[in-house]
This record gives C-alpha cells, sequence and structure tokens, in this order.
C-alpha cells in the first residue's frame, strides 16, 4: 500500500545517463552503483562465489595477514642467501630478451658491481649468453623496488613476523633519481652502491644487534597518523626508524655514524625498503590456504604485471603493465616512461600505499591529483578487499582501517582495480627516474587468476 500512497521513486542502475534524465524533470531516484564483471569471468565467478571452502578459507587467510607481527631483526648480506651466479629481479619471471630498458640497466649495473664484467657491453653479451641465473624476488621471500635487482654485494633488511614465523628480505633504498632500482649504472651509482657495501651495510648491522627487533608494524602504524602512506611517501617512517637506530649507530659504529646518519636523513624513502618486507612477511602469511580468493602479491617486472593468489600456490597470473598516469621530473613526459615495474606494490596487496592514500593528503604533490581524489581512491579500496586492518588505520576516517585483503572475485565481480602509486623509471637503460603517478593492474591478471581458481573447485554434480 505503500507504494500506491506514496510518491513514486525510480531506482536507476548503471550508467548515469538516465538517472540524469529522471532527475531534470524533477523524478526522485535512488541511483545503484553496478558495474558489469570482468569480461569473460561471469562463469568463473559464480563457480567461485557458490565454493563452499571460500568464506572460511578467506577468513582465515585475511586474518593471517591482519595479525602478522613483522619485526626488523637484522641486515645481512645477500650471498648469504643466494646461489652462486644468481640475481633476483622484481616482477613475474623474465628473460633478458624481454626485460625492459631499466631492468636491463639495472641487471648491468649489478654485474659492474659485482666485476662479471668490465663494461656495459660485455655486461649485456653476458646476460644475454645465459651467463647469470635470473630469479623473481618473490620466489626467495624477498622483494625489491622498481627493476628490484639484488646481487651478492648487497645487504638486505631482514624482516621476521612473530607471530606466524615467516622471513621475508629487501634490499637497502638509495635514494631517489639516478640510482639502480630505477634502471642506472654510471659511475656514481656504483660508487654509492659499494659505499653501501662498505660502510652503510655493517653499520646496520652491528646496529641491529644492539637494539634487538624493532616492530615494524607499530612504526607503520605511527607513520600512517602523522602523514605517510608507505609506499611514495615514508617521511614521517623514516624519521621513526632513524630515532631507533640513530644512538646504537652512534655507539656500533662511530666512525662512519655521521656518513650513515646524514644518508638516511636526507633520504625520506629510506623505510621503504624495511616496509616493503613488513608487507611481503604479511602477505606470506596469508598463502596456500585451499579455496582462498585472497590475492597475496602483485607485482611488476617493466614488462609483465603479475599477481598470485592465496588459493592457487606460487602460480604467476600476468597481464601486460601499464605506463603509470602522473607528474614527471623536469622535462621529462609520458614518452619517456617505463612501463609500471617494481615489487613496491606489496604495499598495497597488504593494505598500504595506494590503499592508504586518504592517510596522506601531501602524496597528491608527488603522484599528482587532488586530495579528494586521495580519499576516493582509498574508499574505493573497501569495495574489493575482505577487512580493514585492525592496526593500520586512517585518522581522517574516523580512524577506520585500512582496506587490506583483496580479493580477486571482488575485483572480477565489481570491475574495480587495486590504486597503486608509484614511481615511473625511464625507458631507456641509464635514465633513472622521470616521475612518479598513479596506475591500475591490467584486468587479464584478475580474470586469469579467477578462471584458474574456478577450474581448482570441485563441482559437486561431477562423478
Amino acid at each position: 500500500m505503500t507504494l500506491l500512497s506514496a510518491p513514486p521513486r525510480v531506482v536507476t542502475v548503471g550508467a548515469g545517463l538516465l538517472d540524469d534524465a529522471l532527475r531534470a524533470q524533477a523524478v526522485p531516484t535512488v541511483p545503484v552503483a553496478w558495474r558489469p564483471p570482468l569480461p569473460g569471468t561471469a562463469e568463473a565467478l559464480a563457480r567461485v562465489l557458490a565454493d563452499p571452502r571460500r568464506q572460511a578459507a578467506n577468513e582465515l587467510a585475511v586474518s593471517r595477514l591482519t595479525s602478522a607481527r613483522p619485526h626488523l631483526v637484522g641486515v645481512r648480506r645477500a650471498s648469504e642467501l643466494l646461489a652462486e651466479g644468481t640475481f633476483l629481479h622484481a616482477g613475474p619471471p623474465i628473460t633478458w630478451e624481454r626485460a625492459s630498458g631499466p631492468m636491463r640497466g639495472a641487471l648491468i649495473g649489478a654485474m659492474l658491481l659485482e666485476g662479471l664484467a668490465g663494461d656495459e657491453h660485455e655486461a649485456g653479451r653476458t646476460l644475454a649468453e645465459g651467463g647469470v641465473t635470473l630469479r623473481p624476488c618473490h620466489e626467495h621471500a624477498t622483494v625489491g623496488p622498481m627493476a628490484g635487482v639484488v646481487s651478492p654485494s648487497m645487504w638486505v633488511f631482514e624482516v621476521r613476523d612473530k607471530e606466524h614465523g615467516g622471513t621475508a628480505y629487501c634490499s637497502l633504498n638509495e635514494g631517489l633519481g639516478k640510482v639502480l632500482r630505477y634502471g642506472a649504472y654510471g659511475p656514481e651509482v656504483l660508487e654509492r652502491l659499494r659505499w653501501m657495501d662498505g660502510v652503510l651495510g655493517p653499520a646496520l648491522a652491528a646496529a641491529l644487534e644492539r637494539t634487538g627487533p624493532i616492530d615494524l608494524r607499530s612504526l607503520i602504524a605511527q607513520a600512517l597518523q602523522m602523514g605517510d602512506e608507505l609506499h611514495n611517501r615514508n617521511r614521517a617512517a623514516t624519521s621513526l626508524l632513524l630515532r631507533e637506530l640513530a644512538p646504537a649507530v652512534v655507539e656500533a659504529a662511530p666512525g662512519a655514524a655521521a656518513q650513515v646518519l646524514r644518508f638516511i636523513n636526507g633520504n625520506d624513502h629510506f623505510f621503504l625498503n624495511a616496509g616493503m618486507a613488513a608487507a611481503k612477511v604479511s602477505t606470506d602469511a596469508a598463502r596456500d590456504v585451499p579455496g582462498s580468493s585472497l590475492v597475496v602479491a602483485m607485482a611488476r617486472n617493466g614488462t609483465d604485471f603479475g599477481v598470485q593468489v592465496s588459493g592457487l600456490g606460487g602460480r604467476w597470473f600476468t597481464g601486460p603493465a601499464g605506463v603509470p598516469d602522473g607528474l614527471y621530473l623536469g622535462a621529462y613526459g609520458p614518452g619517456d616512461a617505463n612501463p609500471d615495474i617494481g615489487d613496491s606494490t606489496i604495499t598495497e596487496t597488504s593494505g598500504l600505499g595506494g590503499f592508504a592514500m586518504a592517510a596522506s593528503p601531501a602524496i597528491v604533490r608527488f603522484v599528482g591529483g587532488e586530495v579528494s581524489d586521495a580519499v576516493r581512491a582509498t574508499r574505493s579500496m573497501y569495495e574489493i578487499t575482505l577487512a580493514e586492518h585492525p592496526a593500520y588505520q586512517i585518522p581522517g576516517l574516523g580512524f577506520r582501517g585500512t582496506p587490506a585483503g583483496i580479493d580477486v572475485a571482488l575485483v572480477a565481480r565489481t570491475g574495480l582495480l587495486p590504486v597503486v602509486n608509484t614511481g615511473i623509471a625511464g625507458r631507456v637503460a641509464g635514465t633513472g627516474q622521470v616521475g612518479a603517478g598513479l596506475v591500475r593492474p591490467p584486468a587479464e591478471a584478475f580474470a586469469g587468476a579467477l578462471l584458474a581458481l574456478a577450474r581448482s573447485v570441485s563441482d559437486p554434480f561431477e562423478k
């Protein structure tokens, strides 16, 4: 009877054209946000959503992710972790033939650093001939920003999850500009890396022996409330880590303390790599839960963007990496940009970075857009995630937890793709950083993962 006696209201779904036309005629409407599922996924989506294992599996996986307690426990030489003749790189597996400019530049730089080639031409020939084994960082409990190249002479942060027992590693941060991770390999790049090998790494290792484990979950939680989003803005987190380390550095390496502390203080991104290892050990805790559609890794190698899903083991599902849309340095422009690259999307995978931009209004000055865009980006990510992180909270959203635990099924159902903010590497080897911005992953990576997940679901009517 209410329908007959009350003024009519029209429910509009999908495109806004009909809603706009009715409103122009003073007709009250109730707009409903709706998007079609990713193309070609409808049947697989129905199968995955009907999987009786899914709810319990996802609850277990996301609870492991959000309950992880990452602690920085040490700094180690990568040579302790790598098999002889092996270099690690960011993203899914890739060969030299398919490697982008910045990936090739970083590998050449690593060859020169290790003394495996006399010049860039010899380094390129050796790499092309398979003289070094290339393996993804993710397959060795490691992550690396941008090109993510890790070679034996480098030092890595060692982060341990005190809740679930996992361990993850990440290289030390060189700073911005012309650095190896952006594909630069000039004399100044190699000189800095050799200083990091001979001075920075040993000093940090000795300092951490004095401090004992440093609670990174606590530092990240504080930094979010101080304006960081923990991917492209790490200023507060770096300052907090420096406070923890400074006295121990002075005690453990008095002769090098001024250099070490000056380097960290001048590098606002120094915390990024420790934060990436914290994110990696957290998402790894959620791996290998049968039936779970939780995304446990997103990574790019400058050619491909890949995802891994908890219920599908270590399989990669890929699509072409896109070119970020953002702000460029100096005279650089979109034509100078390489497609997206790096393991740093592990921050978004754990509920930070682009998913936490509402906590970091200042980030828009680095990646472009308006403050309202940052808030909108974070709010939209609640639609494709399974939980709100209990420790990582956003003051501007009433201390709501960051959206955590990307569900590949929700991505397919809504058509919403994860928001990623990122640095932009020059496409020509040796260029370095050319800007920073936002990028959306390729839909086919998530569609491929969903189709594989659907094939893993048992049909109760099949014998």
